[in-house]
């Protein structure tokens, strides 16, 4: 059923009628009812978006979260399957889904968290979620379904954002041959066709002798298997 159309005129009216505390009860509602897309434009003359943003959590309580989706990721927890065929091969699972949005929040959440200061702890939970992705890649079929061709592409993970957040961690503790080969290694086995940008990212990121041995190092080149920091090795 369609809802009939407001006279604004009439409801600006009645807004300037009203008193203080029923200006809060009626903000209050407008709060709940408008959408995270249209509230920064609600606030635009009162607050910057960014002011908006919920506080990041603590380190120690993403890296709980991140190893429990990890768990539940393993034991199966987003697998959900459909019976393919010509019509529906390119439509994902309600568990497929799940697992994509889960995992772009928690990647966006950590590069969130990094602003306010890497630390190994963000390093580990990149890492957690790089080697979920990197099963996907190595042909694990058994964390989410993909009805088309499977791989972490499918997830679009933002590695232009996301990478140079874990750069900033790496640099934190990781010797300089170490820093070089794993921004290499991931770079070649995740993001080649962004690999340019994100060298010279990793450059800017690290210290002087971790871009010494970077700089070392020729053009990153596709990375098979996965790297071993993300298989346990």
């Amino acid at each position: 059923m369609t809802s009939r159309p407001v006279d604004r005129d009439k409801l600006r009216e009645l807004v300037c009628e009203l008193d203080e505390d029923d200006l809060l009860v009626l903000l209050d509602r407008a709060i709940e009812l408008l959408s995270d897309d249209d509230l920064p434009a609600f606030f635009r003359d009162y607050a910057q978006p960014t002011e908006l943003r919920p506080d990041p959590p603590e380190v120690d309580a993403l890296l709980c979260e991140i190893e429990h989706f990890h768990t539940d990721t393993l034991a199966g927890a987003y697998y959900e399957d459909f019976n393919v065929n010509s019509r529906n091969y390119r439509e994902q699972s309600e568990g497929t889904k799940l697992w994509i949005s889960e995992c772009e929040r928690l990647l966006d959440t950590c590069v969130q968290v990094t602003e306010a200061g890497p630390s190994i702890e963000l390093q580990a939970c990149f890492e957690s979620l790089f080697a979920l992705l990197a099963q996907i890649d190595g042909g694990d079929d058994s964390i989410i379904f993909f009805a088309d061709e499977a791989g972490s592409w499918q997830v679009g993970v933002d590695w232009r954002e996301v990478m140079p957040a874990w750069f900033r961690c790496l640099s934190v503790s990781a010797k300089p041959a170490d820093y070089a080969a794993r921004v290499h290694a991931l770079i070649g086995f995740f993001a080649l066709y962004d690999a340019k940008q994100l060298v010279t990212s990793a450059l800017k990121i690290g210290t002087v002798p971790q871009r010494t041995a970077l700089s070392a190092l020729p053009p990153p080149k596709r990375t098979w298997p996965p790297p071993d920091f993300l298989c346990g090795g």
